[in-house]
């Protein structure tokens, strides 16, 4: 009798945790395939001339893929690395190892939805099934108290029903061996100039770089209680976790995070609400675009299309992005996120504010920047992040202005940090009515 062979093909869930389709396709083969391609769709430029991903979020990539198949190896495995499009690597790795099945978690955005039908396509054509798990999320669709086609499309509404009614599932077990075929050929890890890429500076006003992969992953949520354990008795945790990277491309899972800051908040009684809160938040822009697809980010009627945008938008959205706007605390985000590929949910607030509501520039060039960007870019958070600030759909009921953002908790040493030349003569001056203190 001949050996069953699953491939599994990673995407954004690049960890050897709370991984089902890991352990389902250890449980279901004799021996598993796993495969990661990177796509060159991915690193294409957009419509604006940049790449789509950024080389500070490439390296980062790079760094989680080769972390991932450093932790496979550590467990008898390996990991096949491709360069090319997955639907016609996939078919091809298939025919070669004798494949059965391909297994993978299933995304929401249209792009990775796209290129999923595109693999399945591919792989119908061998007769071979891609079957599709659901693993990005905190809780699994099928516990939620609606159907998909009913999810309230208030995030208030969303957030009281599913705390009420719904449990998150425990972490899935993690394997101690996997079985692979003779590998001939693993593949080696593209350098960023193979991806079209140079190599990012490291700014030396940054406290520290984010480092890919699961390892780094287990160890800033650890980093986090730590500093946090011995906080007040039940007051709320002091940092924020800064797990989004990680989080982004599944190194680490919505779960693993819940059960631990649980098991925190019981041992230490520390208050994590905000980091659950963001979980949350997570898990309703991935639901929004499962029920709504694109239409999620588009308004349905012309009537509400947002003002009319600047007559010179694109020179304002240049001086946006080179945080040359005159304006020292949305300048100093830009500079910062511009040298290390992460800004905090508050400074994202306060520049895609003033890009849309001040500057009046089309909001997706600000979604596409930040895609570029962003080393914990999520399709699903960002633009439906950036929908909600430019007043699609459920951002109508956004309560946050510039003033009030920019107050909360950036300081005159952050300016002064990211943007020095505020003091020199050649800072721009701001000729809008917006004033921040």
């Amino acid at each position: 009798m001949s050996e069953r062979v699953i491939l599994v093909w990673f995407r954004n869930d690049l960890r050897i945790h709370d991984n089902e389709i890991l352990l389902e396709a250890m449980r279901k083969a004799d021996k598993i395939v796993p495969v990661y391609c990177f796509d060159p769709f991915y690193f294409k430029q957009n419509p604006s001339g940049n790449t789509k991903t950024g080389n500070i979020r490439a390296r980062f990539l790079l760094e989680s893929v080769a972390d991932l198949r450093r932790n496979l190896q550590k467990i008898g495995g390996d990991l096949l690395i491709r360069v090319g499009n997955p639907a016609e690597i996939l078919p091809q790795l298939a025919d070669e190892y004798h494949v059965n099945e391909v297994y993978h978690h299933r995304e929401v955005a249209n792009e990775e939805t796209d290129i999923s039908e595109q693999v399945e396509t591919a792989l119908w054509k061998i007769k071979l099934n891609l079957k599709h798990f659901i693993g990005h999320t905190l809780y699994h669709k099928e516990d939620l108290p609606f159907p998909i086609k009913d999810i309230p499309d208030s995030f208030a509404v969303f957030k009281k029903k599913v705390e009420r009614d719904s449990n998150v599932r425990p972490c899935i077990a993690t394997p101690d061996h996997i079985a692979i075929p003779e590998i001939t050929d693993a593949g080696e890890l593209p350098t960023l100039q193979i991806l079209g890429l140079d190599e990012p500076l490291d700014d030396p006003r940054s406290t520290g770089r984010y480092i890919g992969g699961e390892d780094e992953a287990l160890a800033q949520l650890e980093k986090f209680f730590v500093s946090n354990c011995n906080v007040n008795s039940g007051k709320k945790a002091a940092n924020s976790s800064k797990l989004s990277p990680w989080i982004a491309l599944g190194c680490i899972s919505l779960r693993q995070v819940y059960w631990e800051v649980t098991k925190h908040q019981q041992l230490n009684n520390i208050n994590c609400t905000g980091l659950l809160l963001d979980l949350l938040w997570r898990d309703y822009f991935r639901f929004m675009f499962k029920k709504h697809g694109q239409k999620f980010i588009i308004t349905s009627d012309a009537a509400d299309e947002p003002s009319e945008f600047a007559a010179n938008q694109d020179e304002l959205f240049e001086n946006w992005k080179n945080g040359q706007t005159g304006v020292p605390i949305v300048d100093a985000i830009m500079h910062e996120l511009n040298a290390t590929g992460y800004i905090s949910s508050n400074s994202r607030q306060i520049t895609a504010l003033f890009l849309v509501k001040e500057l009046k520039v089309d909001w997706k060039k600000g979604a596409a920047y930040f895609e570029e960007k962003l080393i914990d870019y999520s399709p699903a958070s960002n633009w439906g992040n950036w929908a909600f600030v430019a007043g699609v759909n459920d951002a109508r009921e956004s309560r946050y202005t510039i003033a009030t953002l920019a107050t909360a908790d950036l300081k005159n040493d952050y300016i002064d940090t990211w943007l020095p030349s505020i003091k020199g003569a050649d800072y721009p001056s701001y000729s809008g009515s917006l004033v921040i203190k």
